[in-house]
């Protein structure tokens, strides 16, 4: 009985942690890591070793990391100055209350009002928002495709 439990909270965290990695206020990748860390314990890491385990650990740092390093490159990219990054992280804040809509589209906006107040001209801004939002969501695609790159190991290893 107790195993079964476990498993099924270990399936809870994989699936809330894949619907995490686009909806706002879930840590997704966290959640799908613990998971899968989870199932390995229940199983004594028998089926999904320590060397899957490892391999899962570092593709969820990978997605940590471009989740919140794509953002600065892109608009580092197109010579953001540091109130346009400030911005774009104060935007990302306020868009946390506004749901799915805001967390994609307030970074934009935050990192042009940014830029704005700096260079004082419209259009820099506006490509300083973009360019911001295009890495935002590089790196939401890229924390997707990991996740699920993860769970897709974890699983061949309970089949093999």
């Amino acid at each position: 009985m107790e195993t079964t439990v476990l498993w099924l909270l270990s399936i809870a965290l994989i699936v809330l942690g894949l619907a995490g990695t686009v909806l706002p206020l879930l840590p997704g990748t966290l959640l799908v890591w613990g998971g899968i860390l989870l199932g390995a314990w229940i199983d004594d890491f028998a089926r999904v070793g320590t060397t899957m385990a490892v391999i899962v650990t570092v593709l969820a740092v990978l997605a940590w990391s471009l989740d919140y390093v794509a953002g600065l490159l892109g608009a580092r990219r197109v010579g953001a100055s540091k109130k346009a990054l400030l911005g774009a992280a104060v935007g990302t804040v306020a868009g946390l209350f506004m749901g799915l809509v805001g967390v994609l589209f307030m970074p934009l906006v935050g990192a042009a009002i940014g830029e704005y107040v700096v260079q004082k001209d419209q259009r820099h801004a506006v490509r300083v928002g973009v360019a911001t939002w295009v890495g935002i969501m590089v790196g939401l695609i890229a924390k997707v495709v990991l996740s699920f790159i993860m769970v897709g190991i974890f699983v061949l290893a309970l089949l093999i």
